[in-house]
């Protein structure tokens, strides 16, 4: 049983160090499946942040119930890594679309966020990458778990 929601522990440490990885990782692997002329800038960096929030708020809170919910909380992690990685993508794309008037009024660029995040989804459709955000997440919520239970 976790001692507390709000203090940091080893555990969340190893979460968010892991999914920090995997966000890292996944960047890499997403970079080919991208058209030649994409501008990436600082994408694997936005990604690693991501990866560390996603592992210390949302594995790392989940944690000390067991292995099988360690797994559970690492595959939550996963998903939630991917779905703050397209917003945040969606909306640094929707930006700059923006400042080129590309959008008639807010609505229409906040509606673009998620047209933008069904395009960029089409590019996450890729087997390698999938396989690394499954056995990543099962990997660092079982890491985690242990670190919790081993050091709680």
């Amino acid at each position: 049983m976790p001692l507390t929601r709000h203090m940091p522990t080893i555990g969340k440490l190893f979460a968010a160090a892991g999914l920090g990885a995997v966000g890292w990782i996944a960047s890499e692997l997403i970079r080919p499946l991208m058209p030649p002329q994409t501008n990436f800038g600082a994408f694997n960096w936005v990604n690693l942040v991501l990866g560390l929030l996603c592992g210390w708020i949302v594995v790392g809170t989940r944690l000390g119930y067991g292995y099988r919910q360690g797994i559970g909380a690492g595959l939550t992690g996963a998903a939630a890594l991917v779905f703050w990685g397209l917003f945040a993508q969606s909306f640094n794309t929707m930006l700059g679309n923006a400042l080129r008037r590309k959008y008639d009024g807010p609505m229409e660029a906040i509606t673009g966020i998620f047209e933008i995040a069904l395009d960029y989804g089409q590019y996450l459709l890729d087997q390698n990458l999938i396989g690394l955000l499954v056995v990543g997440g099962v990997v660092v919520g079982l890491i985690a778990e242990w670190a919790e239970l081993k050091w709680q």
